[in-house]
Parts: structure tokens; C-alpha cells; sequence
């Protein structure tokens, strides 16, 4: 059977879903097999084998001296250890930077934003800001694929017991290094790639977010914003959703006070559904939405918020 890699960059006891989502598209194409971004420790090793992975590949020694380098060099040894048919990453800008990395130390080819993977490697990925989308496929080598939050459902596999490799990566060669981590304030909601349900506002919040904020912890949703809004200075840009953010396909998304520049268009248009606020009744954003409110999000979104907790009370 066909070995498919899957890269954890931050392996853990319990996997986060956007992993679960790799390593069941793994499944799907064959043997999964893992490459993990830190030393193999028995409870992560035994976390990959209840998810079904066959196999476990890990550096022999921490990488957290390097960015991006190491770990692409670990993932390259990885694929040539276990003869991988296929190398999968999360598509996220690290992940993007490793798969391109990866994809010249192999020679092969690098497709990003995918949201399917058939059983022949044909990809099926969203393409010009989101616009239209194609099938590629690489032509030389063993394919390097990003794939998408949320494009596929976690399934359960039949647990494994893998066997453990461990590869020296000491020789990454120029890269740079980090200096300094800062842990990233605990929010207590969702990471926004990976999660279900998205609350995003925009200028039409005056400056006042937490009108998102309270309808997001309602829904147990994750906070997002448009790029005005972080500009401006409202909000991190951590939180940017759109081309030159982060790019999310939730299954619900709900943006309120913007209006729907093709710039934000292309990183939320594949949310399966839409739902926008905008007191401007024609404004863009409601040309790709499934449901439509007309109104000031700053009154629309504290309404829907008391109405949801008088629901779940």
C-alpha cells in the first residue's frame, strides 16, 4: 500500500483537528504514515498509532533553534525513508514555506490550498483569489500538498501500533534562528483555521469589537476581522481574514459591517455557509452570501447573541 506522509508540526497527546483532518485524507490514499516537529515522546508515538498511523518518523534531536529549515529537511528525510507517495502539510504559511522547501530537496511538485485529494493524487484547489476552482496534479516527483482547514471530516481509524524512526537533522544548513518566544494569550475560543463556526467583523463596527466577541463565545466560534478593521488598529492582525491573512473555509461564517472587497472575499468564499450584516444593502459581500441582514451589525449581533443564550438556557 501506498505510504502518505503527514507532517505534525506540533505534536501532542490529543492531535488538533486540522491533523485529524490530514491523517484521515491519508487513509483515504493510502498508509499513513507521520513525521513529527519535535522528538518522538510514548504518548505522542502512541497518539499518532490511535489515529492509525503505521509508522513514526522524528527528529533525533529538538529543532527549536531553526525556523523552517529544520523541520523541511526533517520532512524530506521523512519521505525518503518511508518511500512516500505523497507528503501532506497543513496549509499554513509555515506550511506553505516547509511544502515549498520540501518540494526542491525531493525535486517535486507543490500544489498549496487544496480541498481534495483523490485517489490518483489529482488535487482539487481554489485558484485566482478564490474565483474558480481547478484540478492539478504534479507532473515530477512525489506530490507536496497543502491542504485546507475544514475540507475534510475527521473519521475514525482502526488504532496501529507504529514503529519509531529517528533522523538527524542537525545539518539544515543557513537558516535562521529564534532568538526569543512569547507564549500567545490563551483566548479560550477556537483557533480561526480550524475552526467550525467564524464571527468577523469589520469597519462597519466603529472600532467596537465585542459585539463579535460576545456573539463568537454564543456559538463557540472563533473571532475574525476584515483588514480595515485590523489597519486601524481595532483588532491583531492575527485575527485578518483575506488575501493577505489567513484563509479559512468554516461551516458557518458570519461577517458583520463588511462589505466584502474581493480581498476578503478570497480568504472566506469557500465557507459552506455564508451569513452577512451590513447596513448597506448593496454592498458586495451579499453577492456570495446564503443569508442576507440589512441593518447596523452594532444592534443585528447583540440581538442574535441574547436570543442564542436564551436557547441554550
Amino acid at each position: 500500500m501506498a505510504n502518505i506522509l503527514v507532517f505534525i508540526d506540533t505534536p501532542t497527546t490529543q492531535p488538533g483537528k486540522a491533523q485529524r483532518e490530514l491523517l484521515t485524507l491519508a487513509h483515504r490514499l493510502g498508509d499513513p504514515v507521520v513525521v513529527l516537529g519535535a522528538p518522538a515522546a510514548d504518548e505522542t508515538v502512541a497518539a499518532a498509532g490511535q489515529l492509525g498511523a503505521s509508522a513514526v518518523y522524528a527528529p533525533a534531536g529538538p529543532l527549536d533553534g531553526t525556523l523552517i529549515a529544520g523541520q523541511a529537511l526533517l520532512v524530506a528525510e521523512a519521505a525518503r525513508a518511508c518511500d512516500a507517495t505523497a507528503v501532506l502539510l497543513p496549509n499554513t504559511a509555515d506550511g506553505k514555506e516547509i511544502a515549498a522547501r520540501v518540494g526542491i530537496k525531493l525535486s517535486s511538485g507543490v500544489i498549496t490550498d487544496a480541498v481534495d485529494v483523490s485517489a490518483d493524487l489529482a488535487v482539487t484547489k481554489q485558484v485566482l483569489a478564490g474565483g474558480y476552482t481547478v484540478t492539478a496534479r504534479a507532473t515530477h516527483g512525489v506530490p507536496v500538498i497543502t491542504v485546507k482547514p475544514n475540507s475534510v471530516e475527521p473519521a475514525e481509524a482502526s488504532p496501529a501500533t507504529p514503529s519509531t524512526t529517528a533522523l538527524d537533522v542537525s545539518d539544515a544548513g543557513p537558516a535562521a534562528t529564534v532568538s526569543e518566544t512569547v507564549a500567545k494569550p490563551a483566548s479560550g475560543r477556537p483557533a480561526l483555521q480550524d475552526a467550525r463556526i467564524v464571527v468577523s467583523g469589520g469597519r462597519g463596527l466603529d472600532g467596537d469589537f465585542s459585539p463579535v466577541e460576545e456573539l463568537a463565545d454564543a456559538l463557540g466560534a472563533a473571532v475574525g476581522a476584515s483588514r480595515a478593521a485590523t489597519d486601524a488598529g481595532w483588532i491583531e492582525h492575527a485575527y485578518q481574514v483575506g488575501q493577505t491573512g489567513k484563509t479559512i473555509s468554516p461551516q458557518l461564517y458570519i461577517c458583520a459591517g463588511i462589505s466584502g472587497a474581493i480581498q476578503h472575499k478570497a480568504g472566506m468564499q469557500t465557507s459552506q455557509v455564508i451569513v452577512a450584516v451590513n447596513s448597506d444593502e448593496d454592498a458586495p459581500i451579499f453577492e456570495i452570501a446564503d443569508f442576507g441582514i440589512v441593518g447596523d451589525a452594532r444592534t443585528v449581533l447583540p440581538q442574535a447573541a441574547a436570543e442564542i443564550k436564551r436557547r441554550q438556557g
